[in-house]
Formats: structure tokens, C-alpha cells, sequence
């Protein structure tokens, strides 16, 4: 059994990154911020909550996200282990994962701040249907509208400059002490985000031990 955390800025691939991995090592992906914008789409109690808190840029509290980890993992249809990333967040949280958890590796996608920005800017959704698009390396046949159902497309309430900055803020406090704790355990391999996603997986399954992407 393998179970792997991935940590990174917005915009770093940990969703990607995190869905190779899975796909060829046969685990299964948990994406914590998938789980939230589940709830906001489907206009759950917990869905408002999340969505204010997201667009005032901030991030979501140890109490809440531990519960949706808990609850997702407590599932138990990870049988040959599972890769999570937007997990854990605060020291607090990577104490209560060390303590519940044996963990194989945690992957930090290094990617710098300039880059982030470029890159989640560009992040577009469709309003109809959901499917996700990047105006730098995933434009839309027709501008605006979604290849999938013509839905038009719109950026997410948190990608604003002033919320990117105040969640990169948060992210860099946060993070250093994460990584500390996990680097107690030699679990830490970090990784340059900025190349192209099967660059970046080939690096990873190196640096993990693991074979070769198929």
C-alpha cells in the first residue's frame, strides 16, 4: 500500500500530478479543494460556508477540513493506498495526519510566486457544466464559450489579484512549518513545478523511487 501527500501553490498541478500518479499505481485521488467545490456546486450548507470563506481569500479552518479528510478517508476504498493533495494545510493538520496515518512520501511542488500568478489567472471554469480550462496551454475552440456544452466560461470568485495574494501570503506562513514536520521523517522530495506535467511526474517517480510513467 502507498499513500503519498502532494503540497503546492495554487496553480503548481497538484491535481494532475496527483491523477498520473494514481492512474498508473492504481490508488485512489483524494483532491480536498474537489471535495469543497463539490459542496459549492451542489449548494450544500457546508457549499456557502466554503464559498465565502474562499472569496475572501482565505483559507478553509483545521476544524472543517480535518472533518471532509476524516469523513473521505474513513471510506476506506483506498485499498492500495491513495495520493491527496489541498492536505494538510497548518501544522496542526499535518500533526493529526502523522498520527493517523503511515505515509510513503510527500511530494512539494516548488513553484515561484510570478508564475503562480501567470498561471492561475488564466484558470477558467464552464458555468454550465463544470469543466476546467487555461487560457495559456487549454483555450477553447470558440473564446469564452465551453468545447463540451457552449456554457460560458468564468473565472472562479478566488482568482482575483487580491485574493491571489493574500492566499499566497497565507500559503508560504503555512507551508515551511508543514514541511518541517514531515522533513522530521525524510518523507520530503521537492520538486521544480515550472516544467511541463510529464516532466515534472517523471521527476517525481524518480526522486519517489517509483517506475517510470507508462
Amino acid at each position: 500500500m502507498r499513500k503519498y501527500v502532494i503540497i503546492g501553490p495554487l496553480g503548481s498541478g497538484k491535481g494532475t500530478q496527483s491523477a498520473l500518479l494514481a492512474r498508473d499505481l492504481d490508488i485512489v485521488h483524494i483532491g480536498v479543494g474537489d471535495i469543497f467545490r463539490w459542496h459549492v456546486k451542489s449548494h450544500t450548507k457546508l457549499g456557502a460556508q466554503v464559498r465565502r470563506i474562499m472569496a475572501d481569500g482565505e483559507l478553509v479552518g483545521d476544524d472543517l477540513v480535518e472533518g471532509i479528510v476524516r469523513d473521505r478517508l474513513d471510506q476506506h476504498d483506498w485499498n492500495y493506498g491513495f495520493v491527496i493533495d489541498g492536505f494538510p494545510r497548518s501544522r496542526r493538520q499535518t500533526e493529526f495526519f502523522l498520527e493517523s496515518y503511515d505515509i510513503d512520501g510527500v511530494i512539494n511542488l516548488d513553484l515561484p510566486d510570478a508564475e503562480v500568478r501567470r498561471r492561475v489567472l488564466a484558470r477558467r471554469f464552464c458555468s454550465r457544466c463544470g469543466m476546467d480550462y487555461n487560457l495559456i496551454a487549454d483555450r477553447p475552440t470558440e473564446e469564452g464559450r465551453c468545447d463540451v456544452c457552449g456554457g460560458a466560461l468564468a473565472a472562479r470568485e478566488d482568482d482575483t489579484e487580491e485574493a491571489l495574494a493574500e492566499r499566497l501570503r497565507g500559503y508560504r506562513e503555512r507551508t515551511d512549518p508543514i514541511l518541517e514536520l514531515f522533513g522530521r521523517k525524510e518523507y520530503v522530495v521537492t520538486v521544480d513545478a515550472r516544467p511541463a506535467a510529464e516532466e515534472v511526474q517523471r521527476d517525481i517517480r524518480a526522486r519517489l523511487g517509483l517506475p517510470a510513467p507508462r
